[in-house]
């Protein structure tokens, strides 16, 4: 390998201050570089504040068409900057679509080496229809690594093009692991909702199908029939949020009385319905492409020490391993999901050990600093 100093430029349109999964994955992957010289070129996001290390540009166009060609400017502006040899710089891209359309077409007039990071639903959407498959094939032909956030979205790679798997990596999100326990708002929470000697089944996340909230709210009344303890709590917003009400609504008062709604809750509460709960309970599942990627939270859980239920779907079996930190159940089937919780409502024992095992392996297999590790590793240019 070429000793020499090595420049690495992640592209990306997801970056802090936006929120988000991917978002938070970028930012851990530059905070714990390990060595070498990172920067980040990243769309032009409200609140965006240009640093050393990072720039924030509008790289996609609200009028002009394609909408992606203010991309392939800053980009080649940001090249161009760099004080390295072209054959020691690599770009990160951070989405396909559409930024990999300017990575790949811009490195054919300045040869820099650039790789694709895929997530799921990123490429899915990449691949729909022909045009874009089209362009989604030349992307990755070209690309010099590409990296996918979990197996199952390496395997739809390697079947859309079974010659890119010699490029092709797999590595996981990961998690700071540490947890900051708050025993006073726990408190505070268990009598604002009146949850003592209770069963706290959790969910959260984005209010949207994929993320089975209806499907656990389908669930309750069997539940509730074996558990009667039981209480579903659910965090977030999103645009199912109306619906997931009127669902709850429906059921019958000793059902409905047993979820409860908390809306978008701050960091701090995220971590201490954590604490607070007895399972963490989210059964994602795929519909027509729209996956989970990998489902951190569910190691966020885990280092809570709680045991977790997860729809066996999408990348989620990287994120859960059944019986070991939780138990995978068809997202599909509210009876499958009942008696999962059901399960574990009833065995303190096995919900202690699902959870010390969970948080044992999201502490030594998943830390954002030996992902970012792992990442750069696949990164550098051997020559």
């Amino acid at each position: 390998m070429d000793s020499s100093p090595q420049k690495f430029l992640l592209f990306t349109l997801e970056f802090p201050p936006l929120k988000g999964g991917v978002a938070t994955l970028y930012q851990n992957y530059a905070a714990y570089w390990p060595a070498g010289d990172l920067s980040v070129l990243s769309d032009a996001i409200p609140g965006g504040k240009d640093s050393e290390f990072i720039k924030y540009r509008s790289l996609i166009a609200r009028h002009l068409r394609p909408r992606w060609l203010p991309a392939i400017w800053q980009l080649h502006r940001e090249i161009s900057n760099i004080k390295y040899p072209i054959s020691n710089i690599r770009v990160i891209v951070g989405q396909i679509l559409p930024l990999g359309i300017a990575a790949y077409y811009l490195s054919k007039f300045i040869k820099f080496k650039y790789a694709i990071l895929l997530h799921g639903l990123d490429f899915s959407l990449a691949t729909e229809t022909k045009r874009k498959k089209k362009i989604t094939a030349k992307i990755l032909a070209r690309a010099d690594k590409i990296i996918c956030s979990n197996s199952y979205t390496a395997n739809q790679v390697k079947v859309f093009d079974s010659s890119l798997a010699s490029k092709l990596s797999m590595v996981n999100p990961g998690i700071e692991p540490s947890f900051i326990r708050n025993p006073r708002r726990v408190q505070e929470l268990r009598q604002q909702y009146g949850l003592e000697n209770k069963i706290v089944l959790f969910g959260l996340g984005r209010l949207v199908r994929r993320k089975g909230f209806d499907k656990v709210i389908e669930a309750m009344s069997m539940i509730i029939k074996s558990a009667s303890e039981v209480i579903y709590a659910i965090a977030g917003a999103g645009p199912d949020g109306e619906m997931l009400k009127k669902m709850a609504e429906a059921l019958p008062a000793e059902t409905k009385d047993k979820i409860i709604f908390l809306g978008q809750v701050s960091d701090a509460d995220r971590w201490a319905w954590l604490e607070l709960c007895d399972i963490f309970i989210m059964p994602s599942r795929n519909i027509s492409g729209d996956y989970e990627g990998f489902g951190t939270v569910y190691l966020e859980a885990n280092l809570a020490g709680k045991p977790v239920i997860a729809g066996d779907s999408g990348g989620v079996r990287d994120a859960v391993i059944d019986n070991i930190s939780g138990l995978l159940v068809n997202p599909e089937s509210p009876a499958e999901i009942a008696q999962a919780a059901i399960k574990l409502a009833a065995d303190s024992e096995l919900r202690r050990a699902l959870g010390e095992q969970g948080k044992r392996r999201a502490v030594e297999n998943f830390s954002a600093k030996k992902m970012a590790e792992k990442i750069y590793n696949i990164m550098l240019i051997r020559k």
